[in-house]
């Protein structure tokens, strides 16, 4: 689960992983993503039914700190330099 504040609202997304598949819940909507591992640490994601020119850019995730129960991580748009970072928790 990763939570984030965008216009004042904090927005909740959900993700299972498996494999080489995310599945992400937001919204009320489903999306299906490829995950290609760069290592153990960093990987590539990949909207499979992309909607709009800006779902069809893979993201790129690097695993910066990891607890039992959760994990930090910095993203961004592959080719953007602008790198976002956010918490993961596991959910209970």
């Amino acid at each position: 689960m990763f939570t984030t504040v965008v216009d004042g609202d904090s927005l909740t997304t959900t993700f299972v992983r498996e494999n080489t598949i995310e599945i992400d819940y937001f919204k009320n909507q489903i999306d299906t993503s490829s995950i290609r591992w760069i290592n153990d640490c960093e990987y590539i994601l990949k909207q499979l039914n992309p909607k709009n020119k800006q779902e069809e850019k893979s993201i790129h995730i690097k695993i910066l700190t990891t607890t039992d129960s959760s994990y930090t991580f910095e993203f961004n748009t592959v080719g953007d330099s602008k790198k976002l970072r956010g918490t993961a928790y596991k959910k209970h």
